[in-house]
């Protein structure tokens, strides 16, 4: 269904309360404030809204509507004020100023439960899921069904099966959430999301971790539930996804609202309403010369997830690993960073041998990882900045006992001036920086230490286009300064347009190797999906979530 087809409108959902309404909204005609008079499918809206934050305005004026039966993108760079937008629908901050309405009627959206009285369900970016419950358990938590006043449990299971299969996910009910990797656990969000039987959905960047048939399976759900007609808020940073799903797109900047444009807008447009200025070249890939090999892996084998894992990284060089979901790259990465076991096979760095399982080796040698996970294993999220900056370098900064915290603040001053990271200061708690700006920390700790040899697991999910493309800028420095950089992504079109040699992995092996210049989409996916390692990866040289085409 296109944005221009006429949408059914939504009956009300049985036994769902309306909004807890105080004040009637304008009615139709002219607004003295100058703002457009209702549409008569509004469902939510947002006037005058600010939010501010010790030495930071996070939300400044902002204005937004969303209507029955339609997917309003909600576009900007990290910092720009979404997160915090969102927040404040669904519960977890109360804005400063300005109003918030749910179909015609003013409302306060003091926390989670009043948010879902009103019909407004947040898919995060983040997984909002209890690891040691049951998948069942997390899509109906506080919502149990109960026979004779004891919880339901077949009954429930019965419900998340079916819910599970809407979203297209093989996932058994009572498999407990921490057996679940990433690509999963979104799935399970949405199905949590749809069994509240939601008005509103706003959903927080639902595609960064997922594959192409993931994504064309959720757009597949979301236009559904458009057609039922449910006002979707969707948040992305593939400008792509907006033309194929979007209606509407509010732009916001620097925590204020910009415009609003039709979803098909081009792209260099939306680009420049979100940063202010023209991106030239969104892969601005440099390939200097190529140095000795710091990184070489020989026969790294783990028995039941990875096997027969060759291949080099020379100075200079960036090497990205593809593959579909579970074919091993984030356990490979793992694995030669030390922070999982193998049972065979060798990791080498400059020539040296590095211990099997340990991570201070490895970081001793100069291997840095930034893992996919940047909030759990990351980063210290009620530590401040500097705190974060200084974690790997934080024994050699340490003098009898004490950590010099002059020098460890100058240092960590440098690298965040030098990674333009978007802070009220060092002291900031990491917690509160957008995700955009969290995983800058994350990569900038590593560059502090001798760092010679960086892994990069998904390293701008996440992110927005600006930040991308300042995430791409130091990759090239790293690389032009004689660092080797080892790049798992599942944004193919990253992997293609930032990586001198793409390395794929199908079922725990490595299908085969691919040149910048023979690296295309068809080629990877070609080889992601094969049985058979292939001949074009010869042994001596060399390399869960699937590879995103656009």
């Amino acid at each position: 269904m296109t944005a221009s087809e006429e949408r059914p409108e939504r009956p009300e959902p049985k036994g769902r309360p309306g909004p807890a309404a105080t004040t009637p909204a304008d009615g139709p005609g002219s607004r003295p404030d100058g703002r457009p008079a209702p549409h008569p499918d509004e469902l939510l809206r947002i006037e005058g809204l600010r939010k501010t934050f010790p030495g930071v305005v996070a939300l400044d004026n902002v204005d937004f509507d969303l209507r029955r039966g339609e997917v309003h993108v909600l576009l900007g760079e990290n910092g720009a004020g979404k997160s915090t937008l969102i927040k404040m629908l669904s519960g977890a901050y109360r804005p400063d100023r300005g109003r918030i309405l749910a179909e015609g009627r003013e409302v306060r959206i003091d926390d989670a439960q009043a948010a879902e009285r009103l019909g407004i369900a947040t898919i995060y970016q983040e997984f909002n899921l209890v690891p040691d419950l049951t998948v069942a358990e997390n899509i109906y938590l506080g919502r149990q069904p109960r026979r004779f006043g004891l919880v339901d449990h077949r009954r429930m299971r019965a419900d998340a099966e079916q819910l599970l299969r809407r979203v297209g996910v093989d996932v058994r009910p009572d498999a407990k959430v921490r057996e679940l990797g990433i690509a999963r656990l979104q799935m399970v969000e949405i199905a949590k999301a749809l069994s509240l039987d939601a008005r509103v959905l706003i959903m927080d960047e639902p595609t960064a971790v997922l594959t192409s048939e993931e994504v064309d399976r959720l757009f597949a759900i979301v236009r559904q539930l458009r057609a039922d007609g449910v006002g979707i808020v969707f948040i992305t940073h593939h400008l792509e996804e907006i033309a194929a799903l979007g209606d509407r797109v509010t732009v916001l900047r620097d925590g204020r609202s910009i415009d609003q444009v039709p979803a098909s807008t081009p792209e260099d447009r939306l680009v420049q309403l979100m940063v202010g200025r023209s991106i030239e070249q969104q892969y601005p890939r440099e390939r200097p010369d190529t140095g000795e090999v710091l990184l070489s892996v020989r026969g790294l084998t783990r028995d039941g997830v990875f096997h027969d894992i060759s291949f080099d990284v020379h100075a200079g060089e960036v090497v990205g690993l593809a593959g579909l979901v579970g074919a091993g790259r984030t356990e490979v990465a793992r694995a030669v960073f030390g922070a999982d076991p193998y049972d065979t096979g060798t990791v080498d760095v400059r020539g040296e041998r590095l211990a099997r399982h340990d991570v201070p080796a490895a970081m001793g040698a100069g291997i840095g990882l930034v893992p996919e996970d940047r909030k759990g294993q990351g980063l210290v999220l009620d530590a401040s900045v500097q705190e974060n900056l200084g974690l790997v370098t934080l024994r050699s900064a340490t003098r009898s006992g004490l950590v010099d915290l002059k020098a460890q603040r100058t240092a960590a001053a440098r690298i965040a001036k030098q990674l333009g990271v978007r802070m009220s200061g060092l002291g900031q708690h990491v917690r509160t920086l957008s995700g955009g700006n969290q995983q800058k920390v994350v990569i900038g700790k590593w560059l502090l230490a001798d760092t010679r040899v960086l892994i990069l697991d998904e390293p701008t999910r996440g992110i927005d286009v600006g930040a991308k493309v300042e995430i791409y800028q130091l990759i090239n420095e790293l690389t032009a300064s004689g660092h080797a950089v080892l790049m798992i992504s599942s944004d193919l079109p990253e992997v293609l347009g930032m990586s001198d040699r793409v390395l794929v992995m199908a079922q725990g092996r490595i299908a085969g190797e691919l040149p910048a210049g023979q690296a295309t989409q068809d080629a990877v996916m070609a080889l992601a999906v094969s049985t058979e390692p292939s001949d074009e990866h010869p042994a001596p040289k060399n390399a869960e979530e699937g590879p995103r085409g656009h």
